[in-house]
């Protein structure tokens, strides 16, 4: 009787952490480039009290045996990396992925990490940076004197001076993974390198495999509320429903003790 409620709990904390990783999905669904997580689960440990296949006559096996699983585990989370709806902006340092594809960018500490928000800015130097003021890399730098910037689709930043001369200033490189779902989220809208992910691949946009570069848009996040809210739901129930094996344990233990009285 006691396995039922250490069973029971086990399902109740996965449970717990469906509903804190769906929370954290709902909670990001204005956020550029936010990927939804997903949680996967596995089963634990099993008491065999009789094996398979064991021999219970001569020449004659028993074609099943019997066992009693301990409960449930969360194995991992991992980002679905599809994509989010573009949004037009207007605004021509605004840029969006189509496709496969990250932003670089450099952090104070000489590591690169990235990104899926491509809401650019130039600094006070005319570098351009992320929102958080992190330049992105390589760096590009736009002449102070620039009138207008447009971003091409293979990442070409072109600037037109005071003057009226054009001219390229650089060119956003993306980089991609074997395994992006393996890439550790670092909190604004940053993400790192693991030896999950495997090593970064740089590349231009639109060319070999990597996706395109679409000025005047920012992609949104892929969180699909209604496909959440069902989520939440079913968590919610499981949940319930594994509280109601604690109590039919609680009740049957009560009352063999009524019994044994």
């Amino acid at each position: 009787m006691l396995r039922a409620f250490s069973t029971a709990a086990t399902g109740m904390a996965a449970q717990q952490m469906m509903v804190d990783v769906t929370a954290n999905n709902l909670a990001n669904i204005n956020t550029n480039g936010f990927k939804r997580s997903q949680i996967d689960f596995q089963d634990l440990l099993y008491v065999k009290m009789t094996q398979s296949g064991n021999e219970v006559a001569s020449g004659i096996t028993a074609p099943g045996g019997i066992e009693i699983g301990s409960g449930v585990r969360a194995a991992s989370t991992a980002k679905v990396f599809s994509a989010g709806e573009l949004t037009n902006t207007g605004r021509n340092l605004d840029i969006a992925i189509s496709g496969d594809g990250f932003l670089q960018v450099s952090m104070p500490d000489g590591t690169t990490k990235y990104t899926r928000d491509g809401a650019l800015r130039t600094d006070a130097t005319g570098k351009l940076v992320t929102t958080t003021g992190y330049a992105i890399s390589p760096a590009i730098t736009v002449p102070t004197d620039s009138i207008a910037v447009d971003v091409e689709k293979d990442g070409s930043v072109n600037v037109t001076s005071s003057s009226g001369t054009q001219s390229v200033v650089g060119t956003i490189q993306l980089a991609r993974f074997p395994n992006p779902s393996g890439l550790s989220s670092d909190g604004g809208n940053l993400l790192s390198e693991t030896e999950a992910s495997g090593t970064a691949t740089t590349g231009t946009a639109g060319a070999n495999g990597f996706g395109d570069i679409q000025s005047g848009f920012l992609e949104k996040s892929n969180v699909q509320m209604v496909t959440e809210l069902v989520n939440l739901i079913t968590a919610q129930r499981a949940y319930e429903v594994n509280s109601r094996a604690i109590k039919a344990g609680d009740d049957m233990l009560q009352k063999s003790i009524e019994i044994a009285r």
